[in-house]
């Protein structure tokens, strides 16, 4: 199988007294976009382990957290530093998973070109992580 490579960009964050702010996406990336989930995972627990068949799935992560792509056959890993938020553009085809090092919780935003189909998912689980 061929697949493209994941594009990772890291998202201008301002930070405050009162917390932190970023845009995930842009007028330009929501064009096409059918389905938007937050996932917000315990330390210690993965996310992910899969790869979706069609369509391509943006995530926005911000760390602590260990990411790993699984692209062409080859294993590849990202780690987003604490406080950082960064963009994953991540086409069909590359298996993807997410850990939540600790200690709070990870808080990751998906954005996919594809509608969330529960009688037909279009996701094949694959444990990289």
């Amino acid at each position: 199988m061929t697949t493209s490579k994941t594009l990772i960009e890291p998202i201008r964050t301002h930070h405050d007294h009162r917390g932190s702010l970023f845009e995930p996406v842009d007028a330009h990336h929501l064009a096409d976009k059918r389905n938007v989930h937050v996932v917000l995972t315990q330390p210690g627990y993965v996310r992910g382990n899969h790869r979706h068949l069609i369509g391509t799935e943006i995530s926005v992560v911000t760390g602590p957290a260990q990411i790993r792509l699984k692209e062409a056959g080859v294993l590849r890993e990202v780690e987003v530093p604490a406080g950082e938020t960064w963009r994953f553009t991540i086409p069909a085809g590359v298996t993807h998973a997410y850990k939540n090092p600790g200690p709070g919780v990870m808080v990751l935003i998906g954005f996919n070109t594809e509608a969330h189909n529960p009688a037909q998912p279009g996701a094949v689980r694959e444990d990289i992580l």
